[in-house]
């Protein structure tokens, strides 16, 4: 008996079925590394990480504020960047039940094994402790530094990242020393050192001061200058970048060291009063996304 026009027209939709269905298995036969191509993110491995160690003290409390609503608005593509406040061993009660209420809340800090100095270890024992601190990242199946770049930088310096990321990017991941070389008057990074407003070095040298004996057995004196002396004997920081004038201090009082304020700022120094925080902030319009609610009105 022939077959009904219906019938055949179903046989033939259940073949084109079975056949796409067969086809879909065997794509799941594709090898896993295509897989895991196509669901990594392009950007993942070209993600540029960033420390940013402020080394501050546990008394500034109004200045962290400050800080962490100025770095916790902003958002870098490609880019993680985390910013922690560094302190030495607290010693008065107060600081140990207000920080630790701090970290509970923010989990932004790192406390050192130290006594609260300036020029006396502060900075080494800073970059010294971060190979313990953390651990290597697993990129793509192979592991890699937790950070390309570390930072060390004053509290009174205020960072716009998007601009210090496009500036760090095409640089060098290795042997690299950053930021404003001293003395002002200098655009040679191989002259003396970075200023202590802000420099950022390869993960590589932050593993050398580590093991090194040339910082270990040299940890007194003007900090940043201290720094330098380190990478001059241990041949260190041959990649180096002076971000000058990018970086710059504070225009008031006006200094061979600063400028006016400009657009195409990394970061700006010497913002020691909340009336230069608030000039500057305003300057770079910071809340120029804020969006509309019927919450609040600023007008």
């Amino acid at each position: 008996m022939e077959m009904s026009y219906s019938r055949v027209y179903a046989l033939t939709a259940l073949i084109w079925v079975l056949f796409i269905t067969c086809r879909l298995g065997s794509l799941n036969q594709i090898p896993h590394e295509f897989h895991d191509n196509l669901s990594q993110s392009p950007s993942s491995n070209d993600e540029i990480r960033i420390l940013i160690g402020i080394l501050t003290l546990p008394e500034q409390h109004q200045r962290r504020h400050i800080l962490r609503l100025v770095y916790g608005t902003q958002t870098v593509a490609g880019a993680k960047i985390d910013v922690k406040f560094v302190f030495c061993n607290l010693t008065k009660e107060d600081h140990k039940l207000l920080v630790a209420l701090e970290i509970m809340r923010y989990n932004d800090i790192i406390i050192l094994n130290c006594e609260e100095n300036m020029n006396k270890g502060k900075t080494y024992i800073y970059f010294s402790s971060l190979p313990g601190m953390f651990d290597d990242v697993d990129v793509g199946g192979l592991l890699e530094p937790p950070y390309h770049y570390v930072g060390k930088i004053d509290d009174d310096t205020y960072f716009r990242l998007e601009s210090l990321v496009e500036s760090l990017r095409p640089l060098p991941r290795n042997d690299l020393y950053y930021g404003f070389v001293i003395p002002c008057s200098s655009m040679d990074p191989f002259n003396r050192y970075m200023s202590g407003m802000g420099f950022f070095v390869s993960w590589d040298i932050v593993s050398w001061i580590k093991d090194s004996d040339i910082p270990r057995n040299h940890v007194e004196g003007p900090e940043d200058r201290v720094f330098g002396d380190w990478m001059r004997k241990g041949q260190r920081g041959k990649n180096r970048f002076n971000a000058k004038w990018s970086m710059y201090n504070y225009p008031d009082p006006k200094s061979v060291c600063s400028h006016e304020l400009w657009p195409e700022t990394i970061a700006v120094h010497l913002l020691k009063k909340q009336e230069k925080w608030i000039k500057t902030l305003q300057f770079f319009n910071v809340t120029k996304n804020l969006k509309p609610s019927k919450l609040y009105h600023l007008s």
